[in-house]
Formats: C-alpha cells, structure tokens, sequence
C-alpha cells in the first residue's frame, strides 16, 4: 500500500472517530434534558395545554421540562366565564399532571386586562360597575383560585401586561378606568392573603426597550415603596431572530434583579421573523408568502437562542427560572396570519433542533 493510499486510511479513519464521538456526545446529552442539564442554574418549564398532557407530547415535557404553565387555562375567562360559575377541568387536570410527574408550577394569570370576561366590568343593565364592586369581584376571583391550588402551585402571575406601550404610563383598560392603578397592589394582596407561601411576579413583555423597562421599573418601585407583597418580576422573552441585542438583555437583567425582587423569563420564544415580537405577532409580516423554515432562518434562530442562554447562564445569580411558550413547533400561538413560525427548539415532529444543540451543549 503506498503512503498516499496509508495517509487517505488514516484521514478517513480520524474523521470517522471524530464523526462517532460527536454522535456520542450527542446520544449521552439528549439522555438528558433540558432540565438536567439546567439543574445547577435555573429551573426550565414550559407552556401546556390539557391536549398536550393526554398526547405524545406529554413524554417530552416529562423528559424536559421542571415546571409547567398552563398557557389559558387559569386565565380568568376560561377559569370563571361567568360570575357563579368557574371551569376547573382544565387547570385542575395541568396541576394533577405536575403533580403525578414531580413538575412544579407556575400559575398564570390572575388579572389581566384580556381574555377577561365582560361580568366583571359591569352590572346587570350593562353599566360599568364601582370601584369598590370590581374591586370585590377581583378578590373574590383571586382567592378562589389561588386557595384551590394551594400548597400546589408554587408562583404566581398575579398582574399581567399592565404598561402601555405608548407614551403613557399605565394602560388604560378596563381595570384601570374603574380601579386607577390601585388594582395591581390589591391584586397582590388578594394573592398573598389566599397563599402567604406563593412567589409573586408582575408580568410583561418588552422588558427589553428602554422606555418600557424605565415605566415598569417606576412600578415595581412604587409596590415595593409600598411595602406591597410582590417577589419578582416576570420578563415574557417574546423575541425575534433580531431582537434583543446582548446589551440589551444584560441591562435588563441587571435592572430588575437591582430591585431585589426575583428575575424569571417566563414566556419564552424566538420567532423566526425578524422584528420587535413583544406581547403580539410581528406587525408588517402579513404578506410572508413563503413559510418554510429556511437554512437561514435556523442558522439566525441558532444564533439567537446560544447568545441568550450564554447570558442566562452568566446572571445564573439572578434568574431563578426560564419557561418556553408552548412545547414545539408543532403547535405555538405565533402561527398565525397564514403564515406559520417556528420559535421553539423542538421541531413539529418533536425532536431537538439545532438550536437545542447550542442550548444543551455549553462549556462546564
């Protein structure tokens, strides 16, 4: 055998090991999941639906995630659509999951100013109701629900998306027309008077951009001025393949944890689409006519998710969870307008995209 021949075996031999190894590595990571792999820094949990849990989904969150969120059904609408009478299938059969797979959970949302129905705002000829009505009816709610699942849920969202995005401070929904900003400290004592032990967090998106981070930072001064029994401060990472920078990430992070308070990033997706995603789809993308996940757009997403879990993992200190909203592709609130996203790092056939692998695979 002449040497070209000997030194070809061996350049094909070492590439095949280095190809075994990588496969190896690969097999002995995904034996783990996210949660084990994130045991040491923060727990990983995830948004469900009660269809997800009775599918072949349900194994994968058992395998990758520590805690759950139901994604609606704890909203207001969906758990009391009517002033005497409250649904509890569904919450009730997300909290018996967590519970039967050792999950913990993290309720989601006591008020908010949508998916709430209509009673609440008004009385039988249809007339806004008093402030002190709305404000009964909100404690009411919140300590029916929070006593239900206590000793069983471990955090809460108790106010959800109170900050406008204009220029204005607070958002002028319903709750604020009837209440002014009064409802947001009274949701939290309800909250804490139904469950002394639950971690409470005020809840938004856009965290990000500094003018909302300054109004949402005046407000958790304000509570905390007021000696109001808040814990942390939610971050919803509703984000895109363009947004946020590093920078603005790190600030974020730095910002809220300076206040004491909990830092959790508790909605979690990076959408396909370039573009300020926040608390809604992605405006100006109605016209997308090709929804193929594109090299491209893996290559970006990849990208994107290694830069902000890096980040995660050097604040580690200060962020005590990280959720994903919804479990893969295969279903996310961001399809939508014809047009479908892919903003998860499981595909829709369940299995581990690549950004997973940038997420999992870290330097010790």
């Amino acid at each position: 055998m002449s040497k070209i021949a000997q030194k070809s075996l061996l350049a094909i031999a070492a590439i095949t090991t280095l190809i075994t190894t990588a496969l190896t590595i690969k097999f002995q990571e995904r034996e783990k999941g996210l949660k084990d792999v994130y045991k040491k820094y923060f727990p990983i949990g995830v948004a469900v639906t009660p269809r997800e849990l009775k599918s072949e989904e349900a194994g994968l969150i058992q395998k990758e995630f520590a805690s759950i969120t139901p994604e609606n059904a704890m909203k207001i609408g969906p758990i009391h659509p009517q002033e005497n009478r409250f649904f509890w299938n569904d919450a009730d059969s997300i909290v018996a999951f967590a519970q039967r797979n050792n999950l913990k959970v993290r309720g989601h949302t006591l008020c908010w100013h949508a998916q709430t129905p209509r009673w609440l705002f008004v009385d039988t000829a249809g007339k806004d109701v008093s402030k002190e009505v709305l404000l009964k009816r909100l404690h009411d709610h919140i300590h029916e629900v929070v006593t239900r699942y206590k000793g069983k849920i471990y955090a809460w969202d108790v106010v959800n998306e109170a900050i406008a995005d204009d220029s204005t401070y607070l958002r002028k929904s319903k709750w604020y027309q009837i209440c002014g900003e009064d409802f947001i400290a009274k949701a939290f004592e309800y909250a804490h008077e139904a469950d002394p032990k639950a971690v409470l967090f005020y809840n938004d998106y856009n965290t990000e951009i500094p003018a909302k981070r300054d109004k949402i930072l005046k407000l958790l001064k304000s509570l905390l001025a007021k000696k109001v029994p808040i814990h942390g401060v939610g971050l919803q990472a509703h984000w895109s393949v363009s947004t946020p920078s590093r920078e603005e990430l790190e600030k974020s992070i730095k910002e809220f944890s300076a206040l004491g308070l909990q830092v959790q990033f508790t909605e979690m997706d990076i959408s396909v689409y370039a573009g300020r995603q926040g608390g809604q789809l992605i405006q100006g993308q109605e016209q997308v006519a090709n929804s193929t996940f594109t090299p491209e757009m893996e290559q970006q997403q990849m990208e994107k998710y290694k830069m902000i879990f890096d980040v995660f993992r050097q604040y580690r200190k200060q962020i005590t969870g990280v959720t994903f909203w919804n479990v893969s592709d295969r279903y996310t609130w961001l399809n939508g307008r014809g047009r479908k996203n892919y903003p998860l790092l499981f595909d829709a056939d369940l299995q581990p995209k690549k950004a997973y692998w940038e997420v999992v695979n870290f330097s010790k």
